[in-house]
């Protein structure tokens, strides 16, 4: 356990305290944050709005609406499991940060066999889940579907791929302007997921019956399994219906929420939001309006005095507001008012897939209402359409933070080399990072359709998960503060979230690679 003395802030100048595998932490002193207020809470929110404009793009929109198509809402307590145990891991990553400054990544490279084991291995794992365009695409669909009043088809796939590389070279036009990256990320995910949000809750509103929301908010509870009956079969459906397709499901589990590396990437954000002992470290600025930062290799932590033990509960405090009620409850609203469009207007047993995935909703609400040539019809279609791409471009602008952020912080930290090269400027790196991410990106929009990409990256964030929790429960327990670690009960629970989603990959894995059939 690295802790340090209780001293005073005199004789804590200067200190270091040993942190495992990378160079050790400065000590520092914590500031207070502001007094906890509703106000003062939405203003310094900020991450949760990040991380839920990524989530609910893939799992919410394409994901879900597959899932409860085929087996109407059976499978909800999926994402009811799935989006709490998320919650729990996201504030206690954070509990890391306020902590240390650092990012949880930092805290993973810091534990044997060393930063350059980790670093390689979830640069790869993140690379492999992000690579993909697969949210581009998609979103691509809806314009397509706009242009020419109806579902794309085979004949419209070059158009499709023209407006995926037009919304690719968007998202990241976005990012290079502002003072810094996590801040024009924040004021373009609040307007997507208040749009998002409200749009939806609407549509959910004044066009789905009660018997619609008691079979989705049912489904959420578990209730449901005990009086929804299979479309083909007519059976009650079991916590696993036959048939299932456990790669989807698998999916399904992962991006109910942030799924894979979205839920450590949180800390980056809650890093150069300047949270707890991130205002000591620095942030990544933009590239265009953005200043030279320095952003420090190394995190600092406090001394666990009585006075700095009390500022860092307020911290959490913070903490919980953004990952409780602005990204907790926005998942749940994000997977729930797309499941409600979904068992009201599609038809029970459709399976959802391919190019036109993404049109679906609103295929079948404009049908529902006289088709796109009647007047409501196709209001409905276009005001779902308009939703559903900014659903999809909401993710395409996480991810695209997302893998350059990352590797960015893991080289930083890591690599003297990497810092020496970029002459303490963070944007080289960050940028550079970013390039090559969108290069590949390029190839890769071409390689499948746009939801057999996101269901391989799905996969690969269970698989990130299930080690991620581990890896989570013993640096906390090696490095904080008896004082400032959290209670048993949820350290318990972070085991639980690599169990949950270590049994899906690891169903997927012998059902796909070894041919055992389960269930």
């Amino acid at each position: 356990m690295a802790q340090a003395a209780n001293l005073g802030p005199e004789e804590s100048a200067g200190r270091q305290v040993e942190a495992g595998q990378l160079p050790p932490w400065g000590v520092g002193e914590l500031e207070a944050p502001p007094p906890y207020s509703l106000k003062n809470a939405v203003r310094v929110a900020g991450a949760g709005a990040i991380i839920l404009g990524g989530a609910i793009g893939s799992g919410e929109w394409l994901i879900g609406p597959a899932v409860t198509a085929q087996f109407t809402a059976a499978l909800l307590w999926v994402a009811t499991v799935s989006i709490l145990l998320q919650w729990i891991f996201n504030e206690e990553c954070c509990r890391y940060t306020i902590y240390t400054g650092e990012p949880i990544m930092s805290g993973f490279m810091r534990t044997k066999p060393g930063p350059a084991f980790w670093g390689w291995t979830y640069s790869i794992l993140a690379f492999i889940q992000l690579g993909w365009p697969g949210w581009a695409a998609a979103a691509a669909t809806g314009i397509v579907a706009a242009i020419i009043g109806g579902v794309p088809g085979a004949e419209h796939a070059g158009m499709v791929l023209f407006w995926g590389y037009v919304i690719y070279f968007a998202s990241l036009i976005l990012l290079l302007f502002g003072k810094k990256v996590e801040q024009v990320l924040e004021y373009a995910e609040w307007f997507m997921v208040i749009w998002i949000v409200g749009a939806l809750l609407i549509l959910g509103l004044v066009f789905t019956s009660p018997q619609t929301w008691l079979t989705v908010i049912t489904g959420f509870l578990g209730g449901g399994l005990y009086y929804i009956r299979s479309p083909r079969t007519g059976e009650l459906m079991g916590l696993i219906p036959q048939g299932a397709d456990w790669l989807i499901l698998a999916g399904f589990a992962a991006y109910a929420g942030a799924g894979g590396i979205g839920n450590c990437t949180v800390t980056n954000w809650v890093r150069d939001k300047g949270m707890g002992m991130g205002s000591q470290v620095g942030y990544i600025p933009a590239v265009v309006g953005g200043r030279e930062v320095e952003l420090a290799a190394t995190g600092k932590v406090f001394e666990p005095t009585e006075e700095n033990v009390s500022k860092f509960r307020e911290w959490m405090k913070y903490i919980r507001f953004d990952q409780g009620w602005v990204f907790t409850l926005g998942c749940f609203l994000g997977m729930g008012l797309p499941a409600l469009l979904t068992v009201q207007f599609i038809a029970p047993g459709t399976e959802i897939g391919g190019m036109a995935v993404a049109v679906r909703q609103a295929e079948g609400i404009a049908g529902a209402f006289g088709g796109i040539g009647s007047g409501l019809g196709m209001v409905l279609w276009y005001v779902t359409l308009l939703t559903g791409f900014w659903i999809l471009y909401s993710t395409q602008l996480n991810i695209m933070d997302l893998f350059p952020r990352t590797v960015t912080d893991m080289l930083w930290t890591s690599n003297p080399a990497v810092r020496n090269w970029a002459k303490g400027d963070v944007r080289k790196v960050y940028y550079a990072s970013l390039v090559i991410f969108i290069v590949w990106g390029c190839i890769a929009i071409n390689l499948a359709q746009p939801f057999i990409l996101i269901i391989l990256g799905a996969f690969m964030a269970g698989l990130e998960m299930a080690i991620y929790g581990v890896h989570l429960f013993y640096v906390n327990r090696k490095f904080l503060p008896k004082e400032i670690q959290a209670p048993m009960w949820r350290q318990v629970t972070v085991l639980l979230f690599s169990a949950f989603f270590g049994f899906f990959t690891l169903v997927v894995i012998l059902n796909r690679v070894f041919g055992i059939k389960i269930g």
